[in-house]
């Protein structure tokens, strides 16, 4: 079976191995760059954390065990996902009240969350610096983060090692289905054909899907200052001991290898817009700055190396969307602002359906159907809090 998946970010690199592991000819079609999407502007944080309503957490559960069995076999790949767990903790009482709603609520659900003081808070992160009043800590100690390009790295590499090839640059204009296929037309004019496709395009996803007639409402995500996009910033090289995620009120933190670490302030969201993105030596990169050099020692002086905007890959109603469009079985999509935490499992899932003629039970409740030619659905509330994003 010849099946072409179109983009090259962790979703595409999941499904490319899983439809390669599973007998697939598969041609991967890139428009510009591996990561050059979401993936490559993301905070990374695997996670089930404010993920609702409970189909969501469970899928996100499960996405978070696929990793750790992905993990176990890591093969000949640098580690790409350290599980260091995630510190948490509200400076006010709407804060403090909200995060006591969110524990319980994991907690109910068999999720592994527990209080913490100050003090163990800073036996599991060293150079923490606790503000004053600060009592009670949240430690989810099976979250934990990864890097987006070695994790794309042991994907790819293995659906290569299985005969999988990349089309680089390959923008793909349209795709339309034939007698016996799907007829995938470039923007330079080539036509290439395929027994079957798989959209993993991100942001992308809901132009392209409307060329095969199926269109799959997104959040538009050049929107400034709306619920997908953000604000991220890469420090330089730092001494200070950090291997866990931090979410804090006014900083959230994780490691991105060599000392470096990605920053994010949710509430500087507001002035994130694509089309101007900030200075790296301006006000919003000084203010991040500041703001890590007050919950971590070891940072002063931080400068950031870069800040982006990401831009989140977000279905119109901000659920995950995964499954065929149309009747015939040959054009599938998957669209997640979770793909970090869900594409492993996104892609395995998506090949026992797409190869093995299987109807995952996992993905009942995220269907494209509720999405395709909707016009009229509700603005997103804009990211707030922790998980969120």
């Amino acid at each position: 079976m010849n099946i072409a998946v179109i983009g090259l970010g962790v979703l595409g690199a999941a499904t490319a191995r899983s439809l390669s592991l599973a007998g697939a000819q598969v041609t991967v079609f890139e428009r510009t760059a591996p990561l050059a999407g979401t993936s490559n502007t993301s905070f990374a944080w695997v996670n089930s954390h404010s993920k609702n309503p409970r189909p969501y957490h469970d899928l996100n559960v499960a996405g978070m065990a696929e990793h750790d069995v992905l993990a176990a076999s890591p093969g000949r790949c640098a580690p790409w996902l350290t599980l260091g767990g995630n510190i948490e903790w509200a400076d006010d009482p709407a804060g403090t009240e909200r995060l006591a709603a969110s524990v319980r609520e994991l907690q109910d659900r068999d999720y592994p969350v527990e209080w913490i003081g100050p003090s163990q808070a800073r036996d599991l992160v060293p150079d923490l610096l606790v503000p004053d009043g600060v009592r009670d800590i949240a430690h989810y100690r099976t979250e934990g983060h990864l890097i987006p390009a070695l994790l794309v790295a042991r994907l790819w590499g293995e659906a290569r090692e299985h005969g999988a090839e990349l089309r680089c640059p390959a923008e793909v204009a349209s795709v339309s289905e034939t007698g016996d296929g799907v007829r995938i037309t470039l923007a330079d004019g080539e036509v290439a054909g395929a027994d079957a496709v798989v959209f993993a395009a991100g942001r992308w996803t809901e132009a392209l899907t409307a060329t095969t007639g199926h269109r799959v409402a997104m959040a538009d995500p050049d929107v400034a200052g709306s619920a997908t996009v953000g604000l991220l910033g890469y420090t330089a090289a730092l001494p200070t001991r950090l291997d866990a995620v931090l979410t804090t009120p006014a900083l959230n933190v994780r490691p991105d290898g060599g000392g470096r670490l990605v920053v994010q302030g949710l509430d500087l969201d507001a002035d994130a817009d694509p089309a101007n993105p900030p200075a790296v030596d301006g006000h919003h990169a000084q203010e991040l700055c500041r703001r890590l050099n007050d919950l971590l020692a070891g940072t002063s002086g931080a400068v950031l190396e870069s800040i982006r905007v990401g831009q989140r890959s977000m279905p119109g109603d901000g659920l995950t969307a995964a499954g065929f469009l149309g009747e015939t079985g040959r054009v599938y999509v998957l669209a997640t602002h979770s793909g970090v935490t869900l594409g492993p499992l996104l892609g395995r899932l998506a090949a026992s359906e797409v190869v093995g003629g299987e109807t995952a039970p996992e993905l009942r409740h995220f269907r494209p159907d509720r999405l395709v030619g909707r016009d009229s659905l509700p603005p997103l509330e804009k990211v707030r809090f922790a998980g969120q994003q």
